[in-house]
């Protein structure tokens, strides 16, 4: 399997994200559910925009996070950082997450909330399975 299918492959088995979000001297993180949509390397999220997240990411739409597991040897550490730009969506492109996101998350069906795309720029990947420190680094060309 090569590094780019191991990175989806992770990304997508995993369901929940941590979101940074800034502006000015504001910064605050939140843990959201999300779907990857590894055809365009981005996640969808549902969130409310009056959330102090919700606000930041209105003000400031780069963001940063990290996916991780909870493993308890040092030796099954694997975890993603990631950096990307994040925008509320509409149209067709929501319809297509909110499907995607209401088959993966069923509750949400009965939630109005609005869906956001984080359009990843980078993502480094480490994985200590693979060999203890191993990095899997992709960026949008």
């Amino acid at each position: 399997m090569s590094d780019h299918a191991h990175l989806i492959r992770y990304l997508k088995k995993q369901h929940v994200l941590s979101l940074s979000a800034s502006h000015g001297d504001d910064l605050w993180c939140a843990n959201c559910f999300y779907v990857f949509d590894a055809a365009n390397m981005a996640f969808w999220l549902m969130t409310e925009p009056d959330t102090r997240h919700g606000a930041l990411i209105q003000a400031n739409p780069h963001v940063a996070g990290t996916v991780n597991g909870q493993p308890k040897s040092v030796l099954l550490i694997k975890g993603v950082q990631y950096r990307g730009v994040i925008q509320l969506l509409s149209g067709e492109r929501e319809t297509l997450a909110r499907h995607a996101y209401q088959k993966r998350f069923p509750v949400a069906k009965k939630v109005t909330a609005p869906l956001w795309e984080i359009m990843l720029d980078e993502v480094k990947m480490t994985d200590n399975a693979l060999g203890f420190g191993k990095k899997i680094v992709w960026s949008r060309p």
